[in-house]
């Protein structure tokens, strides 16, 4: 999943991820050209659920925009700024957000 997010995103989008010793992580962190930051984290329930790691994470890196990629197919908000995304949907946000 995490290759095929950073091949649909823009070019010179610098992907990383985020993780520190107290438990806060991202999957993967996206910073676009021009400045704009995405956080992906990637979950395999269809009910995704975001824990206390992630929020402080969302807190740490300030992403303008914040995903939960799962396995449905459902677009939802998920509370904290993040919104739960299936993969095929999100890889065509990052396609739109290169042709910008």
């Amino acid at each position: 999943m995490i290759e095929t997010l950073i091949a649909a995103a823009p070019p010179r989008t610098e992907p990383s991820f985020y993780r520190t010793a107290a438990g806060a992580e991202l999957d993967l962190v996206l910073d676009m050209p021009g400045g704009e930051r995405w956080a992906i984290e990637i979950k395999r329930s269809s009910a995704p659920k975001l824990d206390e790691g992630f929020r402080a994470a969302i807190e740490d890196v300030r992403p303008a925009k914040a995903f939960v990629v799962y396995g449905g197919s459902e677009r939802y908000p998920k509370g904290d700024g993040a919104e739960a995304i299936g993969l095929s949907d999100l890889t065509h946000e990052l396609i739109r957000q290169a042709a910008r």
